[in-house]
């Protein structure tokens, strides 16, 4: 097994021919360090182009690093072709060979690349077939294989050469929910099975808490914040990873202080108990489950409830500001409805106006308090 030690990696594109990007360069990866430990399970997240695919490309030997070192284990590998470097990848669009079995898919890396004798191989491919529960589909070819039997031809490739890191490109975004969430439980068995070191990239977010021993959420080729799933949603490092994080996401007020008096121009005020702040104004989060809708008040105009089954969503808006709140399925108050919102301090999140930095995130929970509209 392998870890893996990015030091200040950066990754740039040249940009002479395009005039309106400024020093003719475009950074996709900047100055990231980061370790991943030996058969830890690692999910990069961000938005479409924050540099989380070119990262992990930097990693396979796919793109040449502009800057930094790529290391594995203490061999740095920066100058070594993506077959010396003991990497299986998995793609977004499985890369199959339209005209090859399955079982030739399965096996064509190891009989380009290893010394192993025929019946060697035919055993290994077998034994895989058997993991992924395709060793039916093995005089298939892939054009008779449904997504989800396509996706573990992919992970079967890979797992047959044993490699030392497994990388994997969005490997689930082109199959459906329900398919997408049966083959996240497989692959997370799979790597805790294997004890493989594991880079996984993908920009669901919910399928990054849900799979990843950390997370390293990317932003504008900037690394945001690296830690434990439920670490990244209670206490993030700045106003984008807890926007990010969370679905439905973060609802954000613009907020002036005075004293232990915070003032919303959306029209209410919150008295701090235990908490002081030193900014004149700040930015405050509350996640939408740790909202509580009260029936009778006069703080927020209901515009959507979205009736989930377990839960609803109630979607308002309080002045100006578009706000959702998680409840209980009891809680289903009409659209154009007024209710009453109210939130505990621990619940709340304080951000810095100017440059995001987390100034408060949540802590143990105490007894909600009405806002003053």
């Amino acid at each position: 097994m392998t870890a893996i030690t990015l030091d200040g990696l950066t990754k740039s594109y040249d940009a002479t021919d395009m005039d309106d990007i400024p020093d003719n360069e475009i950074v996709a990866v900047e100055d990231v360090d980061l370790e991943i430990e030996d058969g830890e399970f690692l999910v990069f997240v961000g938005p479409s182009g924050c540099g989380k695919s070119t990262t992990l490309r930097c990693i396979a030997g796919l793109e040449d690093a502009t800057g930094g070192e790529i290391r594995f284990g203490e061999t740095v590998v920066n100058d070594l072709r993506p077959r010396d470097r003991d990497v299986a990848m998995v793609f977004q669009n499985y890369a199959l060979y339209p005209h090859m079995t399955v079982r030739k898919n399965i096996s064509f890396g190891l009989r380009l690349s290893s010394t192993l004798t025929t019946p060697e191989i035919d055993s290994r491919v077998t034994d895989v077939a058997e993991m992924m529960g395709i060793e039916d589909l093995l005089s298939k070819t892939p054009d008779e294989l449904s997504g989800g039997q396509q996706q573990r031809v992919a992970l079967g490739r890979s797992i047959v050469r044993e490699p030392g890191i497994f990388l994997m490109d969005e490997p689930l975004s082109n199959l459906d929910a329900k398919l997408r969430a049966e083959m996240r439980t497989e692959i997370q068995e799979l790597q805790n099975d294997l004890g493989v070191t594991t880079v996984y990239v993908t920009h669901d977010q919910t399928e990054a808490m849900a799979m990843g021993d950390r997370i390293a959420v990317l932003n504008d080729g900037l690394l945001q914040q690296v830690a434990p799933p439920e670490e990244i949603y209670r206490r993030p490092a700045n106003e984008f990873v807890a926007g990010f994080i969370g679905s439905p996401s973060i609802n954000f007020f613009d907020v002036s202080v005075d004293g232990q008096t915070l003032t919303a121009p959306s029209g209410f005020s919150y008295e701090l108990e235990d908490h002081s702040v030193e900014d004149d104004t700040v930015r405050l989060g509350i996640r939408p489950e740790d909202l509580t809708i009260e029936e009778g008040g006069d703080d927020m105009t209901v515009t959507v409830v979205e009736k989930m089954g377990n839960e609803n969503f109630i979607y308002g808006t309080v002045g100006d500001v578009e706000v959702v709140a998680r409840t209980p399925v009891t809680v289903r108050p009409e659209p154009d409805q007024r209710v009453g919102i109210s939130f505990a301090e621990s619940a709340m999140y304080l951000f810095d106006s100017e440059t995001g930095a987390a100034i408060k995130t949540k802590t143990d929970e105490i007894e909600p308090q009405a806002a003053q509209f």
